[in-house]
């Protein structure tokens, strides 16, 4: 059976959902986007993700084509049409179609299309035994706040930790961390403080990070948002990442090498736990 899918508008098969050959993001990556997780069909932190899709539009000048009550009313239909209970809906925003030219056009009618992904978040197995990293030189442009479709650097970095046999890239820069080629990265010392690299041009502002960082704030842990090094991470005692389609998984191992005990920790599967909840809560 064929999703059903948003195309500016109408809701088609996607057999049948088109977009123009001149449009931006085809041509040049002019577009955003954002992934909502879905748990007991419902959304997981859209608010959040709503506004980051507005600082992103808002940096990249780029107009939004409707109003929050409708992202939100189109994100439900996707998910009742799809009959969608675990997994995520993908939306982006383009600056729409034109003749192809570097500068923005006077005048486009930007492009909104909408679909969903079924996956299995709350029942992960990778959460159970965790996974491995491999380190890789962050290749980026110099906005990655903004979350934009121009992902050719991560994708091919991603393809490299494949082929190597890793579940995810972390990329560094200057001899630190940056992020996950799709995800936020951390580590916790001594079980009582957990560190992330501090927001900035240089990593996206994690919405599943940021929910983290909250909930650590009703914990006795220790927050500590700076840079760290591929060594810190080979001698902290856990190490997670997070992202909206992972929610929180523990990173066991790095470049090969075990990372604590070389199992889940308790910090990790903590918040894991207490994300889980919370997106059940609704």
């Amino acid at each position: 059976m064929s999703r059903t899918v948003y195309v500016n508008g109408a809701y088609l098969s996607e057999d049948e959902a088109t977009v123009s050959i001149f449009d931006r993001a085809f041509l040049f990556a002019d577009g955003v986007y954002e992934v909502t997780a879905v748990v007991d069909g419902r959304l997981v932190d859209f608010e959040a993700h709503m506004a980051r899709l507005h600082r992103s539009l808002g940096e990249m000048e780029m107009a939004s084509p409707i109003s929050d009550g409708e992202y939100a009313a189109m994100h439900r239909e996707l998910i009742d049409r799809n009959d969608l209970a675990e997994g995520i809906v993908y939306m982006q925003v383009t600056r729409g179609a034109a003749d192809r030219d570097f500068a923005f056009p006077d005048e486009s009618k930007p492009t909104l299309i909408g679909f969903t992904q079924v996956k299995s978040l709350t029942n992960s197995e990778l959460a159970k035994s965790g996974v491995n990293v491999v380190t890789l030189p962050d290749i980026r442009w110099k906005r990655r706040d903004i979350k934009s479709t121009a992902l050719l650097a991560q994708a091919l970095t991603k393809e490299v930790a494949k082929q190597r046999g890793a579940f995810e890239g972390w990329m560094v820069e200057d001899g630190f961390v940056t992020e996950g080629t799709s995800s936020s990265a951390f580590i916790v010392w001594d079980g009582a403080t957990i560190v992330t690299r501090p927001l900035s041009n240089e990593i996206l502002p994690g919405v599943t990070r940021r929910a983290i960082l909250r909930l650590a704030e009703n914990t006795e842990l220790e927050v500590d948002e700076r840079p760290f090094s591929v060594d810190e991470v080979k001698a902290a005692g856990e190490a997670f990442l997070t992202s909206a389609s992972s929610f929180v998984l523990p990173v066991v191992e790095i470049d090969g090498v075990q990372i604590g005990d070389g199992k889940p920790g308790p910090v990790t599967e903590m918040f894991r736990r207490l994300y889980l909840e919370e997106a059940r809560r609704g």
